[in-house]
C-alpha cells in the first residue's frame, strides 16, 4: 500500500539528464529525472534513449498510467486494437491496466516517460528500471548490451511482478494486441 507522504517532507530539487542520474537499461540509456521516492510515490519521470531492438516485450502496468512524449525519433505503439505512431513533439497515453507494446521506428529515439500512480500502490516502473539496470558509464547508448531479446526472461518477470508490471504470454499478446507483429520482429522486413 502506498505510504501517504506529506508535502512538507518532500524536497525541491533540480536534476538534468547527466551521468549522475543515468543508467544503462537493457541496451538503452535512461536518466531518472524524478523518481517515485522524490514524489511521495505519485509519479516518476525518465528520459529514455534507445534504438530498434531495445524494446520490452508486451506488458501491462497494474499500478500506473504511462505517458510518452517523443523528443526525437519515432515510436509505434500497440494498445488494444489500436496502432499509434508518435513522432517528435507528439504524446502517447497508455492507461493503467491496458496491455501494450511498442517498436522504435527510427535509428535513435529520445523520449520522456511519465508514470503516475492511480491507486493504493506507489509507482513501480522507475524501481523496475533501476533494478534491471546498471550505472551508466557514458551518456551514449551502450554497445554489446544485454537486451530483452538476449536476457533470461525470468529475472524481468520476477522484478516486474514485484513492481506492478505483468509480461504477457504469446497467447495473451495475440488476444489483447491483435495488430502487434510479435516480439523481436524486424518491422522493416514485414512492411
Amino acid at each position: 500500500m502506498m505510504e501517504q507522504v506529506q508535502s512538507a517532507s518532500l524536497k525541491a530539487y533540480r536534476r538534468i539528464s547527466a551521468l549522475d542520474s543515468a543508467m544503462f537499461y537493457m541496451g538503452s540509456l535512461m536518466s531518472f529525472l524524478a523518481k517515485g521516492e522524490d514524489t511521495g510515490g505519485r509519479f516518476a519521470l525518465m528520459e529514455y534513449q534507445g534504438k530498434p531492438g531495445n524494446e520490452p516485450p508486451p506488458h501491462v502496468h497494474d499500478w500506473e498510467h504511462e505517458l510518452y512524449y517523443v523528443l526525437e525519433g519515432e515510436m509505434e505503439f500497440y494498445c488494444e486494437d489500436k496502432v499509434l505512431v508518435a513522432h517528435a513533439g507528439e504524446t502517447i497515453f497508455l492507461p493503467q491496466g491496458k496491455p501494450h507494446a511498442f517498436y522504435i521506428r527510427s535509428p535513435h529515439l529520445r523520449t520522456l516517460i511519465l508514470v503516475q500512480a492511480v491507486g493504493e500502490h506507489a509507482v513501480g516502473l522507475d524501481r523496475y528500471f533501476i533494478e534491471m539496470a546498471e550505472p551508466a558509464t557514458s551518456m551514449s547508448l551502450p554497445t554489446e548490451a544485454v537486451t530483452y531479446m538476449t536476457d533470461d526472461p525470468s529475472h524481468a518477470i520476477r522484478l516486474g511482478a514485484a513492481n506492478g508490471i505483468r509480461f504477457l504470454s504469446p497467447e495473451e499478446t495475440a488476444k489483447e494486441l491483435p495488430h502487434y507483429p510479435g516480439f523481436g520482429v524486424n518491422l522493416e522486413k514485414i512492411r
